[in-house]
Formats: structure tokens, sequence, C-alpha cells
């Protein structure tokens, strides 16, 4: 496939295009700076800034598939509002171009953890997550929210586990809706690799139509 990647040189982002990559697809990488990433075969490294849906449209037009890993950056002291905003210029942006299918890569604050509750609203989030991230996993789970209702634009909605970390790709993992995977008493986790697998997988065989999904370590 030739498909359009956002974000493709943050800690997502760069392993999502590994895979990609080595599943022979094309992927045009999507980032601010484009001197930060390397020429491989099948890459073309397109500047934009997905703040302007404009500037999105014109980057993901063409494309069978466009994944979104953006993250304005973490210690933004305005990250609520940029999160929320790029997320809405990319999505005004994909319908624009009119993108036959969108993987959006959110986070696991928006899970639930109990009926009507979210795991980014109960204390043990907010006692033990650093305070800088706190308004991107609030952004992440409103945007999600205006996200439910887009009729126009063909995505899904991928939320990581609780712990996302560095490691080695296993290919193996195991499927979740909308509550947050537990491996026994503890939330469960996925390195970042193996979650780059999932991305690809769904993007090959998609099994989620304008729905959000989770997984965890098989």
């Amino acid at each position: 496939m030739n498909i359009a990647l956002i974000g493709a040189s943050g800690f997502v982002g760069s392993a999502v295009l590994d895979e990609l990559l080595q599943r022979g697809h094309r992927v045009t990488a999507i980032v601010r700076d484009a001197t930060k990433l390397a020429p491989r075969d099948g890459l073309t490294v397109v500047a934009a800034d997905v703040q302007q849906a404009a500037q999105v449209a014109q980057a993901v037009e063409g494309h069978d598939a466009v994944v979104s890993a953006f993250n304005p950056g973490w210690s933004d002291p305005k990250l609520y509002d940029l999160f929320l905003a790029g997320s809405r210029a990319i999505v005004a942006g994909l319908k624009r171009a009119g993108t036959p299918r969108a993987l959006i890569v959110g986070g696991a604050g928006s899970l639930f953890v109990a009926p009507g509750v979210q795991l980014v609203d109960t204390p043990a989030f907010l006692d033990h997550v650093p305070p800088n991230i706190v308004p991107g996993a609030q952004a992440a789970r409103d945007a999600l929210g205006e996200l439910r209702g887009e009729t126009q634009l063909d995505w899904v909605y991928l939320s990581p586990p609780a712990m996302l970390k560095p490691g080695p790709r296993s290919g193996a993992y195991r499927l979740g809706g909308e509550e947050l995977l537990m491996d026994g008493a503890q939330p469960a986790g996925i390195t970042v690799a193996d979650l780059a697998v999932a991305i690809a997988d769904e993007l090959a065989t998609p099994k989620h139509r304008r729905q959000r999904f989770t997984v965890a370590s098989a």
C-alpha cells in the first residue's frame, strides 16, 4: 500500500515507519522537520504543519491509508490546546483529501476502568503520571469523543495499553475494546514495536471501523 504517516519521527511513529517499510509498503512520512529522517528505500519525507488542515490535505492526498501518531510534544505548556487543535486539523485535512482509511493512535487515558470511569480521571492516573503528560491524555480523550461523531471519514482509533515501552518485536499481541487491558492485577503493557505490528495488521486486514480498540502483549 501507499501509506501516509503523520508523526513518523516520534516514539510511536518511528516504530510504525520501521514496520511498514519492512512489510514493503511505500510510506510518505509527514513531519515538522524533514531532516530528522534519513533516506530509506520506499520512504518519501514531507515537511508539513499538521495544525493546518490545508497542509495535511495536500500531504496525504492520493494515499491508500493514513496513520496519525501525532503528538505536539509533552513539554509544551499549551499541550492540551495544541493537541486538540492538531487533532481537529488532521481530521479536517483527511476529509478534505478524501482519505479512504485513517488509523489514529491515541492514548490509554480514555480507556475505561469501570462503567463510566476512564483511566485519565482516576486518582491512580493523576497521582502516578507526570503532570506535564496529563493535559495530553485529557486532550486525546476529548479528541476521541469528537471523532466518535464523525461519519464522513472512515476512521479507527487505537489506544495503547497503560504501559507502552521500548523493547523487541515479538509479532504477537491480544486485542481489546473499550476497557483497559490488565495483566493479572496490574495494567497490561506492550512494546512499541508490537504496537506497530498491530497497526500494520489493522491496515492490511481491517477488523474495526469507526470504533476504538486497544492491544496488549499476548
